[in-house]
């Protein structure tokens, strides 16, 4: 065991956790290497997950509007009319979407929480990736809406964002990167990222808060201040993403990935960070 999450580095970790949640730069990557380079031990699978409720629930506040008809027309739909909307749709792809994450995740959580947890791989990953990102956004048509979405769709976004279950491939980029993939547009592929986060986000990080105060390296006073500080920052990036992307590219997003990757393969190469 290694000493305790201390407070200052809960509030850098927050920090951290808020700004790179939604942005396609994998926040679980950023936290793994702030602590590499603070010379922190790994917070750990469990404190990662649990900061993450702080950011979704950014999400819940922001969307809740968007959220709200879409339980409505859910909830009408399994009426006896079983009145058929794009909100409606919207919130049985949601459910099916989940299903890959909670299925893989449950299967490998050994591996996520141990092997998958390494600096090589996050690097590579990181490269990778955000490359994948940089040839979507260019190629892609950017045209459909949420309102075309088809269970087809509904279930690659799944599988797409299950991907993420790796350390440095971004749940919101690898969803984005999905979406972009099935023509539909920045925004809309933006969205339906934070949206269909919601459910495996939250029964993570539930799940592993029963984890949190079981061992030396994870108290519950400097989480809770990971979390609020998270979801405050969290939210003001909601907001400015969403008014990015819909006047520009995803391209300083690839960048900043392959240069961010390239520098941890370096500092690993040279011994300053270890795997």
């Amino acid at each position: 065991m290694g000493e305790p999450i201390g407070w200052l580095e809960a509030i850098i970790l927050g920090v951290i956790q808020g700004l790179t949640e939604f942005l396609p730069i994998s926040s679980s990557a950023h936290v793994l290497i702030a602590s590499q380079l603070f010379g922190w031990q790994d917070p750990g699978a469990a404190f990662t997950a649990v900061i993450q409720i702080g950011t979704e629930a950014a999400v819940l506040l922001y969307f809740r509007r968007d959220l709200l008809r879409i339980a409505r027309s859910w909830a009408r739909s399994l009426g006896p009319r079983r009145r058929s909307t794009p909100e409606s749709r919207l919130g049985w792809f949601i459910i099916v979407g989940t299903i890959p994450i909670v299925v893989l995740g449950v299967t490998f959580a050994q591996q996520i929480e141990t092997a998958a947890r390494n600096l090589w791989l996050v690097a590579v990953v990181l490269i990778v990736f955000g490359l994948l990102l940089g040839v979507v956004d260019r190629i892609g048509s950017k045209v459909r809406g949420l309102d075309t979405m088809r269970t087809r769709d509904g279930i690659v976004l799944g599988f797409g964002q299950a991907l993420a279950l790796i350390p440095g491939v971004s749940r919101s980029g690898a969803t984005i990167t999905t979406g972009l993939a099935l023509g539909f547009s920045r925004e809309a592929a933006t969205r339906y990222s934070f949206l269909l986060a919601i459910p495996a986000v939250l029964g993570a990080g539930f799940y592993e808060a029963t984890k949190i105060g079981s061992n030396s390296t994870v108290a519950w006073g400097p989480t809770l201040v990971a979390t609020a500080i998270s979801f405050t920052v969290g939210y003001a990036v909601i907001s400015w993403l969403l008014r990015y992307i819909s006047t520009h590219s995803f391209l300083p997003f690839v960048v900043y990935r392959v240069v961010l990757g390239s520098v941890i393969l370096v500092l690993l190469s040279l011994g300053v960070l270890s795997a």
